[in-house]
């Protein structure tokens, strides 16, 4: 069995319903044989979306050093409970000898056992500026469907709201709506692209498949931990 470092915090709910989704994953049927997790909730790590933007620093050195700790701890490898912090992967993979399982990667795998091309994306909007989605699709000859201005800003205003604690109906009909735009304009499937998304959006909100990043990245994560 291997064990995970999780880099967490970004936001703490989503770590917490991410550990929850490894452990409903993980087919164990004795506590003793659970995957192990090594967790680092670090809510203070620097703004992604604003270091993006180039309106913030790199969250890159908080992330470095996060991964050095969870490999000092016996991680034998990485998990990002972020989507927007996959964009300094290759600062985490500088820091420690260790591989790094993508959330992107995994996402992209569910999609293509969907069989489908156009794809909805609600994400950060660090995660969209740095193309994280967009390029993944586009090298598997798929296209990304992005909300429209209004419906971003009022998506990103909802996710700021979520990080502070609310979780109601006002941040869940600001993601329905955002689904509902790239469903009208042709996604096949929308992908929960933020971890935060999850918490308040489900597959009985939308009328397409619904992607959610950090289950598919738990069930990678499962996986991989046991070999």
């Amino acid at each position: 069995m291997r064990t995970l470092g999780v880099l967490g915090g970004m936001g703490p709910a989503a770590t917490i319903d991410f550990m929850a989704k490894v452990y409903a994953a993980d087919p164990a049927e004795r506590e003793q044989d659970r995957v192990r997790l090594i967790v680092d909730c670090d809510p203070a790590v620097l703004d992604r979306n604003a270091a993006v933007q180039g309106q913030g620093a790199s969250p890159g050195p908080d992330l470095a050093r996060m991964a050095r700790g969870l490999a000092a701890a016996g991680a034998d490898g990485l998990v990002i409970a972020c989507n927007t912090a996959h964009a300094w992967t290759a600062d985490i993979e500088a820091a420690v000898d260790l591989p790094v399982l993508s959330i992107i990667e995994a996402v992209c795998d569910e999609l293509a056992a969907l069989g489908v091309r156009r794809i909805g994306v609600l994400a950060g909007q660090g995660c969209l500026d740095a193309g994280l989605y967009q390029n993944a699709f586009a090298a598997r000859g798929w296209e990304a469907i992005l909300p429209g201005p209004v419906g971003q800003a009022a998506f990103m205003a909802a996710l700021y709201r979520i990080k502070s604690g609310a979780l109601g109906e006002a941040e869940r009909a600001a993601f329905v709506a955002c689904a509902d735009e790239t469903i009208a304009a042709g996604a096949q499937a929308v992908v929960a692209g933020c971890t935060e998304v999850p918490l308040l959006l489900n597959t009985s909100h939308v009328s397409v498949p619904l992607i959610d990043s950090s289950q598919a990245l738990a069930e990678r994560a499962v996986a991989w931990a046991r070999g």
